[in-house]
This record gives C-alpha cells, structure tokens and sequence, in this order.
C-alpha cells in the first residue's frame, strides 16, 4: 500500500500529490503547504452582489416596487452566484500544489458553519469563507474572535435578534456548545450571560459590530469571573477552561485520519495544542509527522469531494464542470456553504449509505466509459444514464511492462484496496495471465479492472 498516496488523499482531494511528497518528503511538502498565501481578489461574480450598507438599501426598496417576478428573478441571480462561489472553490481545491489550506478551510468550513440558505448574503459568506482560509494555520482563539465579528455567523445563529433585555442566546449556545468546549463543560448561566455580552452584535460595514441601543454594559458573570465582558473577553475566558483543546482536536483528527480517533489520541495532541497556545500549524506538524508512521491506513470514509476529486484526477479528465461536481456533491449529502444544520456535516458512516455507495458505483462505470459529468447525469443512476452520449477515450496510468498479478498489485497499491482471495481471482479473470500489455485493447482491459476495484468497499476508505 502506497503511503504517499494515502497522506497526498489525506492532505488534499486526491492522489495527485503523492509524486511530490514521495520526491521532497512529508516535512518539505507540509513547509510548502504553509507558506501558500490565501487569494484576497475578489472574485468577478461577486462584481454585482450587493455588499455595502447602501447596497442592501437600495436592495430593500427594489424588493417593495418590484412585482413577483421580478422579485424571483432576483432570487434566482443569487442563487446563480452560489453556485458560482462553489464552482470557484472546487477550483481552486483541484488545482492548488499544495492543496492543504483548501482542506484546512473546508474543515473550518465545517466547524464555523454560516450557510447561503440561512444568510442569503453572497458577499457575507464570501468574507467569512476569506476569514477561514487566510486564518486557517493560525491561532484557534484569533480565529474564533474573528468568527463571531463574521457577519454571515451573527445572522445565521440570529445575534441580530440578540438585545438587552430581550436575548437570542443561539451565537452564545453554540460558541460553547460546537465551537470550543463541548458538550457538559459549561452551564446554562455561562450561556446566558455570554448572550448578554454579544448583546447588540450585529451586521457591519467589514464585520460586525456592536450597536450602543441594544448593547448590554451590565456586569455579567462568565465561568466565574465578573466584569462588563464583550465578545473577546468572553472567548478569552472560555480559552483558560481546562477542556478547550479537546473538541477541536478530536475533530481534526476526524477529518484527517480517524473517523473514531482514541480518546487517548486526542488527549495527547490536545494536550499538545494548549502547549503550543492553540497555534494550528504546529497541531497539524506535530498529528501528520507522528501519524504518517503508523499503519492506519482504512480508518477514514472518503467524503464526497475526496471520492470524485480522486475519481476524476486517476483518469485524467480535467475539464469537467465544477459546477457539476458541486452538485453531484450536493447529491451525496456534502452540499458546499448549505451543511443541514449548525452541527456540519456528520461524516462517518453518514458519507457511505447504501443510496450514496450506489451513486459513486454508477458514477464510477459512468466515467470508466468515457461519458463526463453533464447535466443529464449528474444524479448517477441507472434511468439517468444517458447511454446514446457522446464518449471519449480515458487513460489511467499502469505499468505496462508487468504481468497480470504485478499490474493488479500496483493498481491495489495505487487504490489503497486489501484484497481478499476471492476478489483475487476475480480480478485474475479480469486481466488473464496470458495478459499482453502491449495488445491493442491493453488499456481497455486495465479500465476494466480499476473499474471493479473503484467499486470495493475497501475503496471508499483512506
């Protein structure tokens, strides 16, 4: 089993970076990872999105003249920009050398959930997404001061709702209850009190901020110290609670390796991660050097995006729509900016259901078969299947110097598949022993096999 193969999925989407860690090792390529910048242009579909003050006015009175339809229309222009914003990120995880801040975003991403559905703010949740990407190595209690200024976060855990006298305590639940601590590590009174002191938070011109009528100045009590405590107070308060390493390190754990890591594991790192006063980068050193070491390989479910990334990057087809990926993605429950609820996405065993196996398996003989993702069939069943589609000729890469038992082993090398003595041999009736590799219909034959293994069970695990 190639172990470059497993971190290149690991770090990244795909397998495309296992020749660079294996050529420059695991420390040089995590040094490069680190050093690649977040991109801070604004991208062209953003161009006409409302984003100031003045533009949400102007949006506001265009919404009471304007008739049903054109109200729709409106609509449907910003929806139209969602998808854009997911097509332009897809993008930039399938091209990037070093795609792990992609992968460390979509973690965030998953952490500091804020969705379109609940914001409606394009421009709102392009900031938050810059706010995760360009802090997505730094410290985790700079980061979470940031996300509650994010103002796709107070609008979508409803601090615009949040005054004195009159608390929305969502924002306060969930930085305690998701965000840092955790579950049975805070009271109902530091929840209350911590909804007093982001009081007032709410939509700003870059970020936001607090608004002196519905503002809160009362001294507040919070994990047993007083004071007219506001948004970074609290947090540093919750930093100096003895369990603040844990939930987060349990979950990047999760997300990288380990879809039930040990409480040991996350004991270890977790103690680690305060060491280091919650610095990201020095985590992510410290959990990817030691892990790398060991035999862990299958402890992880690919999720969406790693099983059709991978997918596409084996059999070089390089101009499929990201749209179109956004929404076969969609379809397998990892719906990018739309998670289901506050929680994120579950992951686990929610990414390989008996409905979500059976697409990637039709998706898979889709591809085998040289027929693109298209608008036809990117819901991959079998009614769906387009079979009169034009076709191209797809190429994987295979040793064509080996027999039939070398070139299963590099492919089961390759696919990070243990194969049982049955699957052996069904593979052996594949590729017969009297296998040509030079034959005509060699790589035909090839396709056939990597089709049967992309199908295993076995597959669907890093």
């Amino acid at each position: 089993m190639d172990n470059t193969v497993l971190w290149s999925l690991r770090l990244g989407f795909s397998s495309k970076e296992a020749q660079t860690i294996s050529e420059i090792g695991l420390s040089s390529f995590l040094e490069k990872s680190f050093q690649k910048k977040s991109e801070k242009q604004i991208p062209d579909f953003l161009e006409n999105s409302p984003k100031t003050a003045e533009d949400f006015k102007q949006l506001r009175m265009q919404y009471k003249e304007d008739n049903t339809e054109a109200r729709k229309q409106l609509r449907i222009t910003e929806a139209k920009v969602s998808l854009e914003m997911k097509a332009w990120w897809i993008d930039k995880m399938r091209n990037e050398e070093f795609p792990l801040r992609e992968k460390m975003t979509c973690f965030w991403h998953n952490h500091f959930v804020a969705t379109f559905q609940k914001v409606k703010v394009n421009y709102y949740i392009y900031q938050h997404h810059q706010i995760l990407e360009e802090n997505a190595f730094g410290n985790f209690k700079e980061l979470t001061k940031k996300i509650l200024k994010s103002n796709a976060m107070v609008r979508y855990l409803d601090n615009t709702d949040n005054k004195k006298g009159k608390n929305n305590e969502n924002l306060s639940r969930e930085l305690l209850e998701l965000f840092t601590l955790g579950i049975g590590n805070y009271t109902e009174s530091d929840i209350k009190n911590g909804a007093k002191a982001l009081a007032g938070l709410g939509i700003g011109k870059e970020g936001a901020q607090y608004r002196r009528v519905f503002e809160d100045n009362d001294v507040k009590t919070f994990f047993g110290k007083t004071g007219n405590f506001k948004c970074d107070d609290i947090v540093d308060l919750i930093f100096e609670q003895k369990q603040i390493p844990y939930l987060l390190t349990r979950k990047i754990l999760g997300w990288f390796i380990y879809d039930t890591p040990k409480e040991e594991l996350v004991e270890y790192y977790g103690d680690y991660f305060r060491k280091v006063d919650f610095e990201i980068q020095p985590l992510l050193i410290k959990i990817f050097t030691e892990e790398y070491t060991k035999n862990n390989a299958g402890s992880k479910i690919k999720n969406p995006l790693e099983y059709v990334l991978q997918l596409l990057s084996e059999l070089h087809i390089e101009n499929s729509n990201p749209k179109l990926i956004a929404n076969f993605i969609k379809e397998q429950g990892m719906d990018l900016y739309n998670q289901p609820n506050v929680k994120g996405w579950v992951g686990g065993n929610s990414w390989l259901t008996s409905q979500v196996y059976l697409q990637r398996n039709n998706l898979a003989d889709l591809l085998c078969s040289g027929r693109g993702l298209n608008r036809k069939n990117v819901k991959p069943n079998e009614e769906m299947i387009d079979k009169n589609i034009k076709t191209k000729q797809v190429e994987i890469n295979w040793n064509n110097n080996g027999n039939n038992k070398q070139i299963i082993t590099e492919l089961k090398n390759r696919l990070l598949c243990s194969v049982d003595i049955a699957s052996q041999k069904d593979f052996e009736n594949i590729i017969k022993y009297d296998f040509n590799p030079k034959a005509e219909n060699a790589n035909q034959v090839v396709l056939r096999l990597y089709n049967a293994m992309i199908k295993m069970p076995e597959y669907q695990l890093i």
